[in-house]
């Protein structure tokens, strides 16, 4: 594993994306030839993760070759020109299947591009493959019936996660420099860091959702740039945000600024918390997030140990997945009636999820709406909150049970740290930091107040530069 990213040495497959964008810029290298030496890692490594779902190969290195063209000729230039990217098969893509990790839609061709897509293709990145996940996105690993398992390039007999569970694979492999995932209870920033990558959920609307499946969720639903560092996926957010004038959510200016509650020149005021609010948490992770918190105030930030009482005791899992389900399976009748036969288990397991009376699914609401004011009341004090992305570093393939320091817990506890971000829209980063003891990705969570970004990105940034597992990868 090396531990200088982006030195000389590094091969093609392992630079930034803002690098080979700037080589591409400058002619140090091609866009033909950053395509191909991607290619080429994807016949190697794909074979063994298993991250890809319909490749692009052809129509990439013909896009490449046109990208070359408009450098030569001088052209004006997007941020991403030549660079090769992922997307997640949930995402629409215009002419290029989208089979949503089912059987029911696997010959199901897009006649548009999703916003997302549309705009990476404007800032002149080049789409390289669709990418793996579970039917429906309806899950915490990425599995199905038409493309089967993804597994984590760390260890194979660990999941990369779910739902965006492909898309962190290849990019941790080395197949993709930059893309696209979704996320509506952990599915980028879960993924992320099993795989020990980045990756950002933004407050909810900063991102249109045009263009995903399901329709369904989307005032939870959150598109999200994945990448190796968070300086990429800092620019690959500055490319997606912003109001497109069909998501009635995204509404807001690429420019919108949060309410901020910082005097001029204050330092950020950083909290952390690991097993008091998300608890059990792996001991190896809670370290990893007091050593960042040491990390930030050695820094020159103001950093203490919190505790989120509203956190403690309190399940906010159930009454979220209630009001999830609750909506997203009456919503998927009108694809599987009279196709149940179809379904992988995952889809089936959704179908079947028990739905509540209409009273208690407005209670369900009336829990959700209550977490917000729980959290704003954090942030009148806190510029960022600093915890565990995932309670435990990656899982085997298809366990029904976890044990997280030494105490038994349901396979839904993976999210327990990242569903109240989406149930509340906050913005909420996670880094790569840490390697384990099982050489495994171990990455922090920072969350800040809504429309706050900046602020996580650039403390994002110093904490993987300064961290012990920046540079390393998983496969030579």
């Amino acid at each position: 594993m090396k531990n200088q990213l982006n030195s000389k040495t590094d091969p093609i497959y392992y630079q930034e994306a803002t690098t080979l964008a700037k080589l591409i810029r400058t002619k140090e290298i091609s866009s033909v030839e950053v395509v191909q030496a991607h290619l080429d890692r994807i016949a190697e490594i794909n074979p063994k993760i298993n991250g890809i779902v319909t490749l692009m190969g052809e129509q990439a290195l013909q896009a490449a070759a046109i990208a070359d063209k408009a450098v030569s000729n001088g052209d004006k230039l997007g941020a991403l020109h030549g660079v090769p990217f992922s997307i997640k098969d949930a995402i629409d893509t215009a002419g290029i299947p989208t089979k949503r990790g089912s059987k029911i839609f696997e010959n199901f061709i897009p006649e548009k591009d999703a916003t997302v897509v549309t705009r990476m293709k404007n800032a002149g990145a080049i789409p390289l493959m669709k990418t793996n996940l579970p039917e429906f996105s309806a899950h915490w690993e990425s599995d199905n019936l038409v493309t089967g398992r993804s597994n984590n390039p760390w260890n194979p007999d660990r999941t990369p996660g779910g739902s965006s569970g492909g898309e962190s694979a290849v990019i941790a492999a080395g197949l993709s420099p930059i893309g696209l995932g979704s996320d509506v209870a952990i599915s980028v920033r879960g993924p992320a860091a099993f795989t020990g990558i980045a990756a950002l959920k933004a407050t909810h609307g900063r991102v249109p959702y045009t263009g995903h499946f399901p329709q369904a969720l989307s005032r939870f639903w959150h598109i999200g740039a994945m990448a190796r560092t968070v300086r990429d996926v800092a620019l690959g957010y500055s490319i997606i945000n912003g109001a497109d004038g069909f998501d009635g959510y995204s509404i807001f200016a690429k420019d919108a600024a949060p309410a901020t509650f910082r005097i001029p020149g204050q330092k950020i005021r950083v909290g952390w918390v690991s097993d008091t609010a998300f608890g059990p948490v792996d001991p190896e992770i809670t370290a990893a997030i007091a050593a960042t918190a040491k990390l930030l105030h050695e820094t020159g930030y103001d950093v203490e140990e919190v505790r989120l009482p509203f956190m403690e005791n309190t399940d906010w899992l159930t009454p979220y997945f209630n009001v999830l389900y609750g909506e997203l399976v009456p919503y998927m009748q009108q694809f599987t009636k009279g196709r149940e036969s179809e379904l992988h288990f995952i889809g089936k397991a959704t179908m079947d999820y028990p739905l509540l009376a209409a009273n208690d699914y407005v209670k369900a609401e009336a829990k959700i709406e209550e977490l917000r004011s729980h959290f704003a009341g954090y942030f009148l004090k806190y510029d960022v909150l600093l915890c565990p992305v995932n309670p435990m570093t990656a899982t085997g393939h298809n366990l029904q049970e976890y044990m997280v320091n030494g105490i038994a817990v349901s396979p839904y506890h993976v999210m327990a740290a990242t569903a109240p971000f989406n149930m509340t829209g906050l913005p909420a980063l996670s880094v790569p930091v840490r390697i384990s003891s099982e050489r495994l990705p171990i990455n922090v969570q920072l969350v800040s107040r809504w429309f706050d970004e900046a602020t996580i990105l650039a403390l994002g940034e110093q904490i993987q530069t300064g961290s012990e597992a920046y540079g390393m990868h998983p496969i030579d």
